[in-house]
């Protein structure tokens, strides 16, 4: 082959794989745009059938004659219901913004945090079960506490037992102090936690209204924008006056 053919070869195959590459682009690019209008569809299609069968509750309620509201209540068990009532509690507390006094205001802030911070159930579980002498998953959180309890057989372990206890468990007798090592787990949501609290301090930023405008000469809003008003007329004839009064020279 001469030059010149080698040379319309690596064109053509240049060529080819561009438009490839544009191909799968454009191929890539439909099945994304598929895949967003899928879920959407799902989604739209979820609404719609939620709102069909809250029409159709309704209707029904409507010729029986029943109470809609209290056929939904009686689905609920206690402990929902107890959820429920905990989550109005604390959203009626988070919705005071009144400064009370500094043991509020602390407090607020402590159950914020803890909030935040949510503590490792399934490890103090472990701790407690060892401890009491559990078999492991007595005390399991997601299964929930009507588990029968069930302890250890005594023997071998009861000394690991009375170790365990006398760590968790610990009085004002004890000699043990700060051993606890916390794991990386529990590092980092405290290290997300601070640096979550600094970013939350540096974008917050008080509005003070007109704190460029200089000196305070109005005693409220309809003052400042009449005092405005007589400045754009007055300023150029009376602010040599009154640099004259703040430098004491003025006769």
């Amino acid at each position: 082959m001469t030059k010149e053919e080698r040379q319309a070869k690596l064109e053509q195959l240049r060529s080819k794989m561009q438009s490839a590459a544009q191909a799968n682009r454009k191929d890539v690019i439909e099945e994304h745009q598929r895949a967003k209008t899928t879920a959407r569809d799902i989604a739209r299609l979820e609404k719609q059938r939620r709102l069909a069968e809250t029409l159709r509750e309704k209707a029904d309620a409507e010729e029986t004659g029943a109470d809609l509201e209290r056929k939904k209540n009686w689905e609920y068990t206690i402990e929902e219901n107890e959820v429920w009532e905990k989550r109005k509690v604390q959203k009626e507390r988070r919705a005071d913004f009144h400064f009370h006094n500094d043991a509020h205001q602390s407090r607020k802030r402590y159950k914020k945090d803890l909030g935040d911070l949510k503590p490792d159930l399934e490890a103090y579980n472990r701790q407690r079960e060892l401890a009491l002498g559990l078999e492991p998953g007595s005390l399991d959180s997601k299964k929930g506490s009507s588990q029968a309890l069930v302890p250890v057989a005594s023997g071998s372990g009861s000394a690991l037992q009375a170790a365990a206890s006398e760590d968790l468990y610990r009085d004002a007798n004890s000699l043990v102090y700060a051993d606890n090592k916390p794991s990386e787990e529990a590092i980092d949501r405290v290290v997300s936690k601070l640096n979550k609290d600094i970013d939350n301090r540096n974008k917050f930023s008080r509005q003070r209204l007109n704190e460029d405008e200089g000196d305070i000469t109005y005693i409220n809003e309809r003052n400042r924008q009449f005092n405005k008003k007589i400045g754009r007329f007055y300023d150029k004839y009376t602010s040599e006056i009154r640099a004259s009064f703040e430098r004491g020279t003025a006769l």
